[in-house]
């Protein structure tokens, strides 16, 4: 089988290896899509050096079909329509005794901890996978994983009909939340500078605000008659980002930290006084959040089409990087694998 190893900072190598067969309580996967996401792009740039061990197959968002089952497995057959979710928690910890296991403080998470979906047979513990419905396109499916982190955030958030919700950073994940957000009944902004996710969201149907040339709390304030938004979700990972979430909520509005924060961020903790905010981190998802985000993907919620900027062959997952690191008018880009496969 072929697989992407990741090597060290910005090195990938394709490479040949040995598909390891399943055992007790596995499945293998022939992985169809693999996508690529943020996480990705920090153990591309050496960001996760000290977690990531070296080589290191990575890659965690995926669809593909059951290769072979393992012993003791039940109620999978060759051929059946798979995606997997890759966290694995520890069962032991305070967070997994208290039945917060998507937050477990000894999480394996797949492709990161362990190989990752990023190889053209992954073999993983049956007890991550779910069932895809057939006719599903595969690569739809692959954002099921994303679409997942949406539903976690937006569930997080207790998001109403009667909330306007401003979502700070329309990537993937950003669109993503607001298109569950709006699923929800609420009203959604999004605020984005680069010109290109804003014509795709817009495209999509959302309203979005360029904060390089117009002032988003102005805009809120004018949309929600002088009042604020009622959540908002700071997807954009910036310090300008974190600033705008805040300043644009009303009284008793709640701020939903998504975007990881590799360093310190000044926040104006006498607006949260002031207002009596709150601020919730959203993290991960549970099964039965990816439950959900395969019943969208699959009733065709989801602007799948309009994220998947480009689907390329796992061979070229040099130009794949360099086409998201790059800004290159992309959002999603999928690895695509069946040819691995045959």
């Amino acid at each position: 089988m072929q697989a992407v190893v990741y090597r060290t900072a910005r090195h990938l190598e394709v490479e040949a290896r040995a598909a390891r067969p399943p055992g007790p309580g596995e499945l293998s996967i022939a992985v169809a899509y693999t996508g690529i996401c943020g996480t990705d792009l920090h153990i591309y740039h050496g960001d996760m050096d000290a977690r990531v061990g070296a080589p290191a197959v990575i890659g965690h968002e995926m669809s593909g079909r059951v290769a072979d089952v393992g012993p003791g497995v039940d109620g999978w057959s060759v051929g059946q329509a798979v995606t997997v979710m890759p966290t694995r928690s520890c069962g032991r910890c305070v967070a997994c005794r208290r039945g917060s296991s998507h937050v477990c403080h000894g999480m394996d998470f797949l492709g990161i901890d362990s190989p990752g979906a990023m190889q053209s047979y992954w073999t993983v513990p049956a007890e991550l996978a779910l069932p895809l419905p057939e006719g599903v396109p595969l690569d739809h499916a692959a954002l099921v994983e994303p679409v997942a982190v949406a539903v976690h955030d937006v569930r997080r958030a207790k998001v109403t009909p009667a909330d306007q919700v401003v979502v700070v950073g329309a990537g993937p994940v950003g669109v993503l939340i607001a298109t569950v957000a709006q699923l929800h009944g609420a009203r959604v902004l999004l605020v984005e500078p680069d010109p290109f996710r804003r014509a795709v969201a817009g495209e999509i149907g959302f309203a979005v605000v360029d904060p390089q040339v117009t002032d988003p709390v102005a805009v809120v304030n004018e949309w929600t008659d002088g009042a604020g938004a009622d959540i908002a979700f700071e997807v954009s990972g910036s310090a300008g980002g974190v600033a705008t979430a805040v300043d644009v909520l009303t009284t008793h509005g709640r701020l939903v930290m998504v975007a990881i924060h590799a360093q310190p961020r000044t926040v104006d903790l006498h607006r949260f006084f002031w207002r009596e905010l709150e601020l919730l981190g959203a993290r991960l998802y549970r099964r039965d959040d990816m439950v959900e985000a395969i019943r969208l993907v699959a009733a065709g919620d989801i602007p799948a089409r309009a994220l998947i900027s480009r689907v390329m062959p796992f061979a070229s997952v040099d130009a794949a990087f360099a086409a998201l690191e790059n800004g290159d008018g992309v959002l999603k880009v999928l690895l695509d694998w069946q040819a691995a496969a045959r």
